[in-house]
């Protein structure tokens, strides 16, 4: 259908909306490379030692953090599966607000249905054949919708909040 964008791929079209695109965001005070560097560590927040959570933050690329995110020697939190979509509306979001001229493309996308397009993953992609949640592709079209509704000033006290640099 032409009125689908795909991606997958960081270095082909489209390939800014890939949580393992170098963009790297502020969130809780920490900057993390990718929005998949700091998806992955949000699943082991919960652990009161950090030092997981930083190897997971300062993991050399994506994919490393990934398989990190994947390993169970340390156990993922309880409430993952309830929170991970909110994990990922945060991150993406702030990657977008964080990164204006990444916004600019995610916006000039207009209404057009974006898919994560792999068989790697059937919960955020759509499993490479349509069946799959597509969940990355709905978060992307949500945000879309959101940044493009928001003020400058609105914008602004986000990112700070995400930061953690807000006065509140």
């Amino acid at each position: 259908m032409k009125d689908n964008i795909n991606f997958y791929r960081q270095d082909k079209p489209y390939g800014e909306f890939s949580n393992f695109y170098y963009a790297p965001i502020v969130m809780d005070g920490l900057e993390w490379y990718t929005t998949e560097h700091y998806f992955q560590a949000q699943k082991f927040a919960h652990i009161e030692d950090k030092k997981y959570v930083e190897l997971v933050r300062t993991s050399t690329s994506p994919g490393d953090a990934a398989k990190l995110g994947r390993d169970r020697s340390f156990p993922l939190r309880p409430d993952w599966e309830e929170i991970k979509d909110d994990v990922m509306r945060d991150c993406v979001l702030q990657k977008f607000l964080q990164h204006p001229d990444l916004a600019e493309v995610l916006v000039g996308t207009g209404d057009r249905y974006l898919i994560e397009h792999t068989r790697n993953d059937r919960y955020w992609a759509d499993g490479g054949n349509g069946t799959g949640k597509n969940m990355l592709g709905v978060v992307l079209m949500e945000t879309r919708d959101k940044i493009a509704r928001m003020t400058p000033e609105q914008i602004a006290e986000e990112v700070a909040r995400a930061q953690g640099t807000t006065n509140a």
